[in-house]
């Protein structure tokens, strides 16, 4: 079966694979928040402040609108 490509209503993290790695969250984290006029470095020490679940929790607070963690 051939269908037409569909356009994504959100980005979707695999976090289970390479893209789960704490250190790539940082750099997505930064590279959502320039798209969206925010400051990637507030919000990336913020993420910092805390284990992985912290990192996660504060991820999903700024970019959980139109990015999907999956586990």
């Amino acid at each position: 079966m051939i269908r037409e490509k569909k356009e994504q209503e959100f980005d979707v993290i695999d976090l289970t694979g390479p893209d789960g790695n704490a250190f790539v969250l940082l750099g997505k984290a930064k590279s959502y928040a320039r798209r969206l006029g925010l400051d990637g470095s507030e919000i990336q020490a913020e993420m910092m402040k805390g284990d992985y679940e912290h990192l996660l929790e504060v991820f999903d607070k700024y970019f959980g609108a139109f990015v999907i963690l999956e586990r």
